[in-house]
């Protein structure tokens, strides 16, 4: 239908100008003395047109002739620049496979392309051309790294942080950004925790909350040894979701962990323990950890009950959750606690009752015969922990458990009894 369309307007057009060219609507004539020379008009018209036509054409042609020069000057540019990107992108793509040698060989042939056009002047793309030439003294500083050649990896580095006045602001400051972040993972990868420290300190306050930042300040202080700068790095990493709920768990723990490990006294392991969020202090095994750090710095051992009192809640609330290895672990330190200070009926109540609710528990029923035991009720004591001595699988209970028979035993002069226990608690 439409071709249909354009062929009757094509007819329509034909039309019209036949009879407008038949329709001799004056004469003109051209006095040439002694020659006269009659045209019709239409003629006039017509030669009038095409000689501007013709004109119009030529000049056209003339300027286009004169234009060869600069036209086949800017075709070079273009071909080299069209060379020096294909060399950027060989560059990446030899970079990203490994091949860590032709990648710098590509990026320093593009760089001597870039250079030339850069100082003919030829190329209209010098703001493209210097960025370009940035990225490949980046891509040549890090084919450098790999080959672990310093020297040319600095010298590329330097390169990149020139200021070239064809660059954007925003240009410039994305390609320092870039940089420092760069210098920051090799220092690390030479295990050069303080100089990738100094080269992170440098970024602008957005760049250093940026996830690469926080990853690369993580490795520096964890790298360093400075656990609680590191512990604060990796809540803001799991905050942002660089890891998952279990990963970030277990490193934020590791980190409290280590932060703890640090305290030389009571007095820093408690400040330590202030610094904790609550849903940290709330992880059991950081609990049991901060309460035998505790313990074995010789602090208040009422603090760590407190410490362990959420975890003795939840051990009670969610016993068939908990593992075996969790439970004993904190059966065991409670107990220790529990020796430390002076008997106290409100523990030995609640041990009492969860041992009743859960009687088949042998890591309750142990604890509450060495609490019995420290309350002075020897009977209890030996009672239960006759019954649940055999049976226990964790080696240190199990030898704590024979070590007490041994003691009740030496207490009420049985030597046989004793001798034997003491056996057996070598024997775990």
């Amino acid at each position: 239908m439409r071709w249909s369309l354009w062929l009757l307007a094509l007819f329509g057009i034909a039309v019209a100008v036949a009879l407008g060219l038949s329709m001799q609507a004056g004469t003109v004539t051209l006095f040439v003395p002694p020659y006269r020379l009659d045209m019709s008009l239409n003629l006039v018209v017509i030669g009038l047109l095409s000689s501007f036509v013709l004109l119009y054409a030529a000049l056209r042609g003339l300027f286009r002739m004169f234009e060869l020069p600069v036209q086949a000057r800017r075709w070079r540019a273009q071909q080299r620049e069209r060379s020096a990107q294909q060399s950027l992108l060989n560059a990446m793509l030899l970079w990203m496979t490994g091949r860590f040698l032709r990648s710098r060989k590509a990026a320093l042939q593009g760089l001597s392309q870039v250079d030339s056009l850069l100082d003919s002047g030829e190329s209209p793309h010098q703001m493209s051309l210097t960025l370009m030439r940035s990225l490949l003294h980046l891509l040549a500083a890090e084919s450098a790294h790999a080959l672990r050649d310093q020297a040319a990896r600095e010298l590329h580095f330097q390169q990149v942080l020139v200021h070239d006045e064809g660059r954007r602001v925003s240009q410039t400051l994305e390609l320092r950004d870039a940089a420092y972040l760069n210098a920051a993972r090799w220092a690390l990868n030479d295990r050069d925790s303080q100089k990738a420290q100094q080269w992170l300190a440098q970024l602008p306050q957005g760049t250093v909350r940026r996830t690469m930042a926080l990853r690369l300040r993580l490795k520096a202080d964890r790298m360093s040894l400075q656990h609680l700068p590191a512990l604060d790095t990796a809540r803001l990493l799991a905050k942002h979701g660089a890891f998952s709920a279990s990963a970030a768990a277990s490193l934020v723990r590791g980190l409290a962990m280590a932060c703890l490990d640090d305290c030389h006294d009571s007095s820093q392991l408690q400040t330590s323990w202030k610094l904790l969020q609550a849903e940290e202090r709330a992880m059991p095994e950081l609990a049991l950890h901060a309460a035998q750090c505790l313990l074995k710095v010789q602090g208040d051992p009422q603090i760590a009950l407190q410490w362990l009192l959420p975890v003795w809640q939840a051990l009670i609330n969610n016993s068939e959750t908990q593992l075996p290895v969790q439970r004993q672990r904190m059966v065991q330190v409670l107990s220790s606690a529990l020796h430390a200070v002076e008997p106290d009926s409100e523990w030995l109540a609640r041990i009492e009752q969860a041992r009743l609710a859960n009687p088949r528990s042998l890591e309750l029923q142990y604890l509450s015969g060495m609490v019995c035991l420290r309350h002075g009720l020897w009977g209890k004591a030996q009672q239960m922990l006759e019954q649940v001595a055999p049976r226990l699988s964790g080696g240190e209970l199990q030898r704590q458990a024979w070590r007490a028979l041994a003691e009740l035993a030496e207490n009420k002069g049985d030597t046989a009894q004793a001798l034997a226990c003491w056996k057996l608690s070598a024997k775990v």
